[in-house]
């Protein structure tokens, strides 16, 4: 009898085996660089353990696929860009943004300082090359009209993804859609320094370039919140650490200690958003309507069907 007494009280003081973290497959916008910071220092310095969850990062084979593959339920998060998500929910697809990456924009116009070109509006009768039409033709279009001039005032060249290399040969006297944080850094480090003007304090409303997106009937899912604490405690990390959080993502991702990316990096950290799960619902509204007045979008609906803010 004392032995199975004995044997009881072992087994309930026993350790428990321990709970197995919640997966969480998040698809990236692009190959790994500074702009996903918080979720490579996240990573590395073991937050996401620490909160219950098992993180997987996964660069997208085609950088359009990740919003769909969400909205198909394959995987939890997406990041994509805040224009994309507004075109992306007037096409059908059941997809809501739960939280921000990059509050500002990075996209720019760049020209070379040297080239001639001081104001937006010396582009008229020149060449400006771009990589993606549609939104950055918009957003051209109302940068020019600030400066009294319209799209066919410019010569439109599209360079694919050949911004700086096309802007130093002299083929364009300008490019639309080139990253203030990268192509600006790539242009000083070819000895060809930029001057970049910025869409926000020229005609366009401004917006969040990077946001974290989940198909709509998962918006409620208990993992996004711990996942967003995550993020803005790794983001503040990184506000406060700046130098050591730039070790620990090259110690991460060694093939990125270069000089540009380290650049990139200093120039992307203001750009991070502090509040990630914050929502400002103007902002979005303001925006979805310039997407609309510039034939990107058809119809406007509420803000809540496609942005939410997770508490």
């Amino acid at each position: 009898m004392i032995r199975i007494l004995l044997l009881s009280i072992c087994l309930l003081v026993a350790p428990l085996p321990a709970m197995a973290n919640e997966k969480l497959t998040v698809l990236l916008d692009w190959f790994v660089n500074p702009d996903h910071a918080a979720l490579i220092v996240a990573r590395h310095r073991g937050m996401f353990e620490a909160a219950g969850l098992d993180v997987e990062l996964v660069p997208p084979a085609d950088p359009s696929a990740p919003p769909r593959l969400v909205a198909a339920g394959q995987a939890e998060i997406a990041i994509t860009y805040q224009p994309q998500l507004h075109v992306q929910v007037d096409e059908g697809l059941p997809l809501v943004r739960i939280g921000t990456i990059a509050e500002t924009p990075l996209n720019s116009l760049v020209v070379l300082k040297d080239g001639g070109i001081k104001s937006i509006a010396d582009l008229k009768g020149k060449t400006v090359g771009f990589s993606v039409g549609g939104f950055e033709d918009a957003v051209l279009g109302a940068m020019l009209k600030t400066a009294g001039l319209s799209l066919e005032d410019v010569k439109l060249v599209n360079i694919n993804f050949s911004l700086s290399p096309s802007l130093i040969s002299g083929q364009v006297d300008a490019v639309i859609g080139a990253f203030r944080n990268f192509e600006l850094n790539q242009l000083d480090i070819e000895g060809h320094p930029g001057i970049a003007f910025f869409p926000e304090e020229n005609g366009v409303p401004v917006y969040d370039e990077l946001v974290f997106v989940a198909k709509k009937d998962s918006a409620g899912d208990p993992r996004f919140p711990k996942f967003l604490d995550v993020i803005e405690e790794a983001t503040l990390f990184i506000t406060n650490h700046p130098d050591e959080s730039w070790e620990m993502f090259i110690k991460d991702q060694p093939d990125l200690a270069n000089d540009l990316n380290k650049r990139a990096w200093y120039d992307t950290l203001p750009r991070l958003a502090k509040r990630p799960a914050a929502l400002d619902r103007k902002r979005y509204e303001r925006f979805a309507t310039f997407m609309k007045e510039s034939g990107l979008i058809k119809q406007i609906p509420p803000v809540d069907e496609y942005a939410v803010e997770l508490r």
